[in-house]
């Protein structure tokens, strides 16, 4: 039977990474707050896994703990300086829909492709986005630079004065920092996302 998305959400028990690390430090989640711009009760139902937290607001909370995303993928840390990670190991949320009513705002899915190297510059994702109207995008930011290449479907991007549809074979790779949000046009869309963020 599949799993339902909160089931995924706990099941990767990212809630009680976060929590564990911010307690371990010391922290509380008015420090988060402050160092992430998220509100308090957001980064609650993130650490009680109520929420699903996309992939800016995890690159948000593992800066203001001092940790590397693929941290909060992780059963353990790696120090090997090559790791290969099989189709079905990959780590994620691999449920999420722009439909399902908890995590509406979010629009995507994704799996963690290097989670195992602890240490590294960029991290690796596959993500596919859900189609939705274009008066429903989700804006994100963060620091770094953004890289994706398009696998299935056609993909609406927006961010600053630009708008570009995308279909498969196509690339775009932009600065992260500036607001963006992207869909699926249509069907669901799937593409590689590589993530860069300046330590």
């Amino acid at each position: 039977m599949d799993l339902n998305v909160k089931d995924e959400v706990a099941a990767l028990n990212l809630g009680k990474k976060i929590r564990g690390l911010r307690t371990q430090q010391g922290l509380t989640l008015q420090v988060i707050s402050d160092r992430t711009g998220l509100s308090k009760p957001q980064l609650s139902q993130i650490e009680n896994n109520i929420a699903a937290p996309p992939i800016a607001t995890l690159i948000k909370i593992s800066k203001a703990l001092g940790v590397k995303i693929s941290h909060f993928f992780q059963d353990q840390t790696s120090e090997e300086r090559i790791v290969v990670v099989r189709k079905d190991e990959r780590h994620g949320l691999k449920k999420l829909s722009h439909h399902d009513h908890d995590y509406s705002e979010i629009g995507y899915r994704y799996e963690s492709l290097a989670y195992p190297m602890d240490d590294k510059h960029m991290e690796p994702f596959i993500v596919e986005f859900a189609p939705h109207e274009e008066s429903k995008h989700f804006y994100n930011n963060h620091k770094g630079e953004e890289f994706l290449f398009i696998l299935e479907g056609r993909l609406e991007f927006k961010g600053g004065t630009t708008s570009q549809i995308l279909e498969a074979g196509d690339s775009i790779y932009f600065d992260s920092s500036i607001s963006h949000a992207l869909r699926a046009i249509d069907v669901p869309a799937k593409a590689l996302v590589i993530v860069f963020t300046p330590k």
